[in-house]
């Protein structure tokens, strides 16, 4: 299908051609029909899971009404990939429902959760399939699919990462992805002799991903520009402060508003449409919100808007076109694969946390993450050296090497 093709055509001149294949071997799919008794009335959604069977996988879900099967063997043929260049002992797989938690109440989302598991709890475990939140999927979805498996099961076991940390969670698995994020793109900056410290960054999203790259940039000197939503943007000219940030927080996660209802503090402004189609002036820009958010014509913007570096904090946020044009035009391009791992890199911590029955500091997870970003990006470069092409081409190299050997070494082909 056309997610398929994607990745062919982000492959390395063909060298890819049969890791693409062999990988295409170990994908299986669940699908199911979902009915929940909800107070308004009786709804019907679709459930489906596509997953890799060899290893315990983080297998990342989706609540969001464009899902089908298709999106989600494309995910998660990139969820294998990313997963491998963490260096974790992790398989990938990818999962979710076309159900729309906006505009729901907790009562109504619960009820779905429940249903939901109550199907996914068949084909799950700590040993087999670990589903992590992603789009539409956050502490309050992940908390009530926890409580339904332990229903069903009667045991607690680390069946779910992003928990709350009253029920098995780790520090830093919310920031994680967003922190990341921030810390490949230093190493990204320091392989060019360069900082954050003064750079200007345009962040879209409004989710926890898009929170807290805004709170790791400006705990490293960087001056973010920018927030999004499905209803327009935020911006700050002299830069986002942590004031802005907690009060776009506050109404994200408490006041579940979209930024058109929140109060716009003195230095803040809000503009209609996306935030590619009239980006400001700025040197970097990090995607922090949906698939296929930039295409050619908003990276030739953001080629005039001044943007030298481009690092992507949401899954394939930038269209084939537009990564053309970042290499063609010396825009440094840092693929969401390698740069946006730190989330799946900590629910694997997570779940050694819950195999263990202890909890690491927040220092601890947050060296751990650090530590583990640098070796991605490593790896990434140097697998680009040696092939003499793009970083983004690297990523796919290096975690596509590792899948392979681990494939031809336990008899897969």
């Amino acid at each position: 299908d056309r997610y398929q093709r994607r990745v062919h055509g982000r492959c390395a001149d063909g060298k890819d051609e049969k890791i693409t294949q062999a990988a295409s071997v170990v994908m299986t799919s669940v699908a199911s029909r979902l009915s929940t008794i909800e107070p308004s009335e009786p709804a019907e959604y679709v459930q489906e899971v596509i997953r890799r069977v060899k290893h315990r996988d983080p297998n990342q879900k989706e609540f969001h009404p464009t899902v089908n099967e298709s999106i989600l063997k494309f995910l998660g043929f990139e969820q294998i990939f990313k997963n491998a260049l963490t260096g974790m002992p992790i398989g990938g797989g990818k999962g979710g429902s076309d159900f729309d938690p906006k505009g729901k109440s907790d009562i109504e989302v619960m009820a779905f959760c429940q249903a939901f598991m109550t199907e996914l709890a068949r084909h799950i475990g700590a040993s087999t399939d670990v589903p992590a939140g992603d789009i539409g999927v956050g502490g309050r979805e992940i908390g009530f699919l926890f409580g339904q498996y332990k229903r069903l099961r009667n045991e607690f076991s680390g069946i779910l990462t992003g928990k709350g940390m009253t029920f098995g969670g780790s520090l830093i698995r919310p920031e994680a992805t967003g922190y990341g994020l921030v810390f490949f793109v230093r190493e990204m900056l320091a392989a060019k002799g360069k900082s954050l410290k003064g750079l200007r960054v345009l962040v879209s999203g409004a989710g926890n991903v898009a929170q807290y790259t805004v709170e790791k940039l400006l705990a490293f000197g960087a001056i973010p520009l920018t927030m999004s939503d499905s209803g327009g943007w935020i911006q700050a000219k002299d830069g986002l402060t942590t004031e802005a940030l907690a009060k776009a927080m506050q109404a994200k996660n408490e006041d579940r508003i979209p930024f058109t209802e929140m109060v716009m503090e003195q230095g803040l402004e809000f503009q209609q449409g996306s935030v590619w189609a009239n980006p400001p002036a700025a040197d970097i820009a990090l995607p922090c919100a949906v698939q296929n958010e930039i295409d050619l014509v908003a990276a030739e913007k953001l080629k005039a808007a001044g943007v030298i570096l481009v690092a992507e904090g949401a899954n394939m946020p930038s269209t084939n076109e537009a990564i053309d044009f970042y290499i063609k035009n010396g825009i440094d391009y840092g693929p969401g694969k390698a740069a946006n791992a730190g989330g799946v890199g900590v629910s694997a911590l997570e779940m050694a946390q819950n195999a263990m029955r202890t909890t690491w500091t927040r220092e601890e997870v947050e060296a751990r993450l650090d530590e583990m970003m640098v070796h991605i990006f490593k790896c990434s470069s140097e697998a680009a050296q040696e092939f003499g092409v793009p970083l983004y081409q690297g990523a796919n190299i290096a975690g596509g090497r590792r899948v392979l050997e681990a494939m031809l070494a336990e008899g897969v082909m």
